[in-house]
């Protein structure tokens, strides 16, 4: 969105692939040790590049996202643990313990790309006023975005809903949503027995209609949980697995999970 009209940047994982625990391919390395701006939300998402960012110290400026003043954050919630902070341990104190899908947020949206725009603009100056119009165009996009998810998801806004890991925080308390309970304390750590039976209990106590899976990870696991429930399986996509990447994938991401949940949620006979 900031760039355009000046030049593309470079994606380093796609949708499809889960930051929480990756390996970098070679030429992946090359890609970043290349790089003057690196943007990433911080050590609580992209664990796998605390080492190769250290590797390549000062060569690039990097942007990190939960760092930012005036982002609205939100503690990890439901048991989660942040499963690059073994035993307590952190080279990171200020982002630790805060949920790290911060960009499911579109005031978070626009914090963000104003920060981009202002990077980027000092490290080009010749393109600066570029920068600055995009950032200024897109804010105005993402608020009429706001509007229009919050109409979409209006009508199922009380029902609550079971998710596969806590990724969606910052979405369900910019658009007023209930959510009861996630299926995994950690994205890389699989429940146990006895946790997939307490959220098989809390699911049908709470009368859920909906428990969302993630492309990201394997349903199997869901399909399990809410057998007996009268729960629907659906799909919620955090990262936009099956989109393309561009100025446009934001929008259709945000789009695409209220529609999603307004979907599951809604009421149907039969």
């Amino acid at each position: 969105m900031v760039m355009a009209g000046a030049g593309t940047p470079h994606l380093l994982l796609n949708g499809g692939e889960t930051p929480h625990s990756y390996s970098l391919r070679p030429s992946q390395s090359r890609t970043l040790a290349s790089a003057d701006i690196i943007v990433r939300v911080g050590n609580n998402l992209e664990g796998f590049l605390r080492k190769p960012l250290r590797a390549l110290a000062g060569r690039a400026q990097v942007i990190e996202l939960s760092r930012l003043p005036g982002l609205v954050k939100f503690p990890n919630r439901f048991g989660s643990v942040d499963p690059h902070h073994h035993n307590g341990a952190s080279d990171n104190g200020h982002d630790r313990g805060i949920d790290p899908h911060l960009w499911l947020h579109t005031g978070n949206a626009i914090a963000v790309l104003t920060e981009i725009a202002r990077v980027l603009s000092k490290a080009d100056p010749d393109n600066a006023q570029v920068y600055t119009r995009n950032a200024a165009r897109a804010s105005i996009a993402l608020r009429s975005l706001r509007t229009e998810i919050a109409g979409i998801l209006k009508p199922v806004k009380m029902r609550p809903f079971f998710v596969f890991h806590d990724a969606w925080q910052y979405f369900e308390k910019e658009f007023g949503l209930h959510s009861a309970g996630a299926i995994a304390a950690s994205p890389e750590r699989k429940p146990g027995a006895r946790r997939l039976i307490e959220i098989r209990n809390k699911i049908r106590s709470s009368r859920a209609r909906c428990v969302f899976a993630e492309p990201q990870f394997p349903a199997a696991l869901v399909r399990t949980v809410i057998r007996g429930t009268g729960a629907r399986l659906a799909t919620l996509d955090p990262l936009g697995a099956g989109q393309t990447p561009g100025p446009g994938l934001y929008g259709e991401l945000m789009r695409k999970l209220a529609n999603d949940i307004a979907f599951c949620q809604k009421e149907r006979s039969g």
